[in-house]
């Protein structure tokens, strides 16, 4: 455990530290990604092993790892900035930050366990989760725990409320996918025509891995490699294009989308009128004018919520789907104000 560098400029109350953890979910994962990584840990300025904590968990969006919350661009404060300034101002109950790691080669891994990519929502709550219990001083229990992202990470904390129940007691998704005949569906054409321009698929993961995408269309089309296998079925064969939902003209495959649909949070709730009920609270956002539609995937998961009883605050904001990590200063003292201290 060391202290971890912050950019530049950045002044902090509380301190940031960073833990390696050597993953046995992560290890031997179908991409050949790496097994150990790092997990930033915020301390708040008055931590000094005296007292116990509640935890948040920050998951980030496609297309980047865990350093998003710790290496902000020019002239725009980190995250874990942002929360500090949170409590300085006295807008803020204290609690530690967690932030691990998803990224994959392909962009992002949806904080899944996926056959075809890796046991990434086993490596955050059985071994990232008991490692920051064991080496700081939390409150090791439901009530006192939340999880919160932004898009592809908005989707991996509710599905982590979803498929864990009893683990977090609170939930903040900004923005995060859902209702994917909207969001996704759009989807299949720019990635065909750039899957197609590449020579097919394994010319095209060949070019931007070495480079990343750059051309028009290549970013939708990685991300919709990196979420089809996520979202991919067990078939005991690497993942191709034939786990693809969309052929090689962008016609849909009804029986590989119709796997999709079933990882859908909407879908999802909409099939177990019990799920989320344990949660304190729910926090929802997404821009009014979300390119990719994720502000009615937000209202569906926040009115099926509200009608089983949950605690939801629903919110839009002018703007679209990117730049919005100033909005952590909104759910982050909304979700810490709703877990327990002691």
């Amino acid at each position: 455990m060391t202290a971890f560098p912050m950019p530049p400029g950045a002044r902090l109350r509380g301190r940031v530290e960073a833990m390696v953890l050597d993953s046995d979910a992560l290890r031997g994962n179908p991409l050949g990604d790496p097994s150990r990584r790092e997990v930033f840990v915020y301390l708040p300025p008055s931590y000094d092993g005296s007292r116990r904590f509640p935890v948040v968990m920050l998951l980030g969006p496609y297309g980047s790892d865990n350093r998003i919350f710790v290496q902000g661009r020019m002239w725009e404060p980190t995250t874990f900035e942002r929360f500090d300034r949170l409590l300085a101002e006295g807008a803020c109950d204290e609690a530690i930050l967690v932030a691990p790691d998803g990224c994959t080669r392909w962009g992002g891994s949806q904080f899944l366990d996926a056959p075809a990519v890796g046991r990434y929502q086993t490596h955050l709550v059985d071994e990232v989760l008991p490692l920051v219990d064991a080496r700081h001083r939390t409150i090791p229990r439901p009530e006192a725990r939340a999880i919160v992202g932004r898009s592809s990470g908005g989707f991996g904390a509710l599905r982590v409320a979803l498929d864990r129940p009893g683990v977090f007691g609170a939930v903040g998704s900004h923005a995060g996918d859902g209702l994917f005949e909207v969001s996704l569906r759009p989807l299949f054409t720019p990635a065909a025509v750039a899957l197609d321009r590449a020579g097919g698929l394994g010319a095209f993961l060949a070019r931007v891995e070495a480079g990343g995408p750059r051309e028009p269309g290549e970013f939708e089309a990685l991300m919709m490699v990196a979420s089809a296998a996520a979202y991919a079925p067990d078939r005991g064969s690497p993942f191709s294009e034939a786990d693809l939902p969309f052929d090689r003209w962008g016609v849909p495959r009804p029986d590989v989308w119709a796997h999709v649909l079933e990882h859908d949070p909407v879908r999802r709730l909409e099939a177990d009128p019990g799920a989320m009920r344990g949660l304190s609270t729910v926090y929802l956002d997404a821009g009014a004018g979300d390119e990719h539609g994720l502000q009615f995937a937000a209202r569906r998961v926040a009115e099926l919520l509200r009608a089983r009883g949950a605690m939801v605050r629903h919110e839009e904001f002018p703007g679209g789907h990117r730049g919005t990590a100033g909005r952590y200063a909104v759910s982050l003292p909304h979700l810490v104000g709703a877990l327990c201290r002691v």
